[in-house]
């Protein structure tokens, strides 16, 4: 049984007010309408018939109203929000009962001037009660209506700079005003050279988007709200920074699309996060293409309870799959998410959550058995690099024996299309980790081969946001106090949001050519210790000043740089139907041999040792170790890790990323 909202006595007298006075302006319309098409002329010997017609109609006409009133709900809409959509419900509700009056009319009463009054009467009873409640508003926002209702008045020292002038804009001054929490817009800015001057809602628009330093402090500016939804990318990073170095709390519309609603806006803007900050151009996807492959299709997603597969099953969600399974040997993510997807799409959702693992073949080939799954996308994976480097048999059971397993079960069970999430660490790797990527890229490429099922891998980089990234880290250390800890002041990485390289991964399985290695367009590199910078002012900190900087040293098998290519490969790139996804030539491969060494790799990793790293770099002859196994067992970078830096040498580095030399 569904709960029943309780109305307070409060909101009882409220409404019941309402009602009468709506009653009331009702009974006013209707004479008034019928005074109006009289043209005054009470002495006419008609006046008296058709005002004794109204007098006799008004109740059941005024209850028609009021009926059509409580049952669209004007009663319960917050006229403190309102806007124009409330509008628009309220000339419907009045838009029913007039034309109920006008047929009953024409049927029964045949009033000579009822009719045409009864038009007009409709207009008036619009303009009365919306006007009614606009009056209110605008007395509740007043300075008296305040100090009647003791709400506190607006602290002069907590003035909001609005970034947008366009709709946007206006929307954001209007939530400002009508809820003092988000403080009080003084000045607007905007690129528009037509808006400069002119006023938003009282709010003046008082210089561009490169002068929001200059006017925070010209205005004494507490805090910012960026405005402005098309904003994106390396636009968006830009004037984010500008934000930032004004040390002003910034925030962003929470969501662009209750842009001019009049749902209440307690809500309206949210806190500025790392994948704001980091903005990239919006992905374009091919929603054919990708609905032709998933759409009424069974799909598997190994590691679905993960960062990455996590967000795959919401976006595979959105192409109506006809059965989803999310297989994840953690039962706690998976059934999280079962729960969220079930929230948003209704508990019937075709969504099965299966535990197993990827190295247990016969509970994979149960699950190929049961379900039939007709797309698998593999995100599974031992991910973390200095984890595997102390223990790299697991990443070998996991990372390459659990793939080889998955891939024998689709290939086995009749699996069209099998999707491989890879990672720029294969390339010319220095880890444990990216030696195994390397080695599935390889089984992919073999069993694309060998059997009829189509199969690929897509290699990017770093995902904000993902378990064991950096960014969590940095946020977690600035929060603490710091220091904040980077192992290289000169190391670099590819980033890309979680649902950017989810969506990818979708639009390169709908371009599926067998066997194919995808390298996602990763943008430019990061430094990280720029990243750490920025993130250390985000928080509302100086690197450095406040906020410490420690170099740690590489840990073990990490590299200063991290690439999407083997030297094989460059030049090599061919371009595919979307524009940030590319195809990297194939590998020659002996199979004979590559499946002897696999061999050899199985019996090495029965026991942890560094025979699994000798034969990992047989197989893959561009690994590099960065690694050093102690007497005590202990593994550290081979080079690196030592490389500590003085807090003088910190402080170059800090000013080299502020202002960076010259070329040329």
């Amino acid at each position: 049984m569904k709960n029943i909202k309780k109305i307070t006595p409060q909101v009882g007298l409220r409404r019941m007010f309402l009602v009468v006075l709506d009653a009331a302006l009702i009974l006013f319309s209707f004479y008034f309408a019928l005074l109006l098409r009289a043209d005054g002329a009470v002495e006419a010997a008609w006046w008296p018939h058709n005002r004794a017609l109204l007098y006799e109609n008004l109740p059941w006409i005024t209850a028609l109203y009021l009926i059509s009133f409580l049952v669209g709900g004007l009663y319960s809409i917050l006229w403190k929000y309102a806007g124009e959509r409330d509008l628009i419900r309220l000339a419907g509700m009045i838009a029913v009962p007039t034309a109920v009056v006008y047929f009953v009319n024409h049927g029964l009463i045949h009033g000579v001037l009822f009719d045409s009054a009864n038009a007009m009467a409709a207009v008036l009873i619009f303009l009365l009660v919306g006007g009614s409640r606009l009056a209110w508003r605008l007395f509740l926002n007043h300075p008296i209506g305040e100090r009647v209702r003791g709400v506190p008045s607006k602290d002069p020292n907590r003035p909001v700079l609005i970034v947008g002038a366009g709709e946007a804009g206006a929307w954001a001054i209007n939530v400002c005003k009508s809820n003092e929490s988000y403080g009080h817009p003084v000045a607007a800015v905007d690129d528009d050279p037509a808006k400069f001057g002119q006023t938003i809602h009282g709010v003046p628009v008082r210089g561009t988007l490169e002068q929001i330093p200059q006017v925070c402090e010209r205005y004494n500016i507490h805090s910012i709200i960026i405005a402005i939804p098309t904003l994106q990318g390396s636009r968006l990073n830009h004037v984010i920074d500008l934000c930032v170095s004004t040390h002003c709390a910034v925030q962003i519309l929470s969501d662009p699309q209750l842009v001019g609603t009049g749902a209440p806006q307690q809500n309206a803007f949210r806190e500025l996060n790392t994948a704001d900050f980091l903005s990239r151009e919006e992905v374009t996807l091919d929603m054919e293409q990708i609905s032709g492959y998933l759409t009424g299709k069974t799909v598997l997603v190994t590691g679905g309870g993960g960062s990455i597969g996590s967000e795959l099953c919401r976006q595979v969600m959105r192409f109506q799959p006809g059965k989803l399974l999310i297989f994840d040997i953690y039962e706690n993510c998976a059934y999280e998410l079962l729960m969220e997807l079930q929230q948003k799409y209704g508990r019937d959702i075709p969504v099965t959550v299966l535990i197993g693992s990827i190295r247990d073949k016969k509970r994979l080939d149960e699950v190929f058995e049961t379900y039939h799954p007709t797309v698998v996308f593999h995100a599974a994976a031992h991910k973390h690099v200095p984890l595997m480097e102390v223990s790299p048999a697991e990443a070998v059971k996991n990372n390459v024996l659990g793939t080889k397993n998955l891939l024998t079960s689709a290939s086995e069970h009749g699996v069209e299309r099998f999707v491989q999430l890879s990672t720029d660490k294969a390339v010319n790797p220095t880890s444990v980790m990216g030696c195994t990527k390397r080695l599935c890229e390889m089984l992919i490429q073999t069993f694309s081969q060998a059997t009829s099922m189509t199969c690929v891998a897509v290699r990017f980089g770093n995902v904000l946001g993902s378990h064991g990234s950096v960014i969590p880290l940095f946020e977690e250390q600035i929060k603490r106090g710091g220091p904040v800890t980077i192992t290289h002041p000169d190391i670099v990485r590819y980033f890309m949001t979680i649902t950017e390289a989810a969506q990818l991964v979708l639009q390169a399985g709908g371009l599926a050519k067998g066997g194919s290695i995808y390298v996602l367009d990763m943008g430019e590199p990061v430094k990280i210790m720029d990243l750490a910078n920025r993130l250390i002012r985000f928080y509302g900190y100086e690197p450095g000043v406040n906020m410490q900087v420690k170099v740690t040293g590489l840990r073990p098998g990490e590299k200063l740089y991290e690439e999407l290519l083997m030297d094989s490969e460059q030049d090599k790139m061919a371009k595919t139907a979307h524009n940030k996804i590319f195809i990297a030539p194939p590998m020659q491969i002996d199979l004979e041999k590559f499946y002897t060494d696999l061999q050899r790799l199985k019996e090495s990793a029965r026991h942890n040792s560094d025979e699994v790293v000798d034969v990992l770099q047989e197989m893959v002859p561009t690994y590099h170790p960065n690694r050093r196994v102690r007497a005590d067992h202990t593994v550290v970078a081979a080079t690196g890790n030592t490389a500590l830096f003085s807090q003088e040498e910190i402080a170059q580095k800090l000013r080299e990323t502020e202002h960076p030399a010259e070329e040329g």
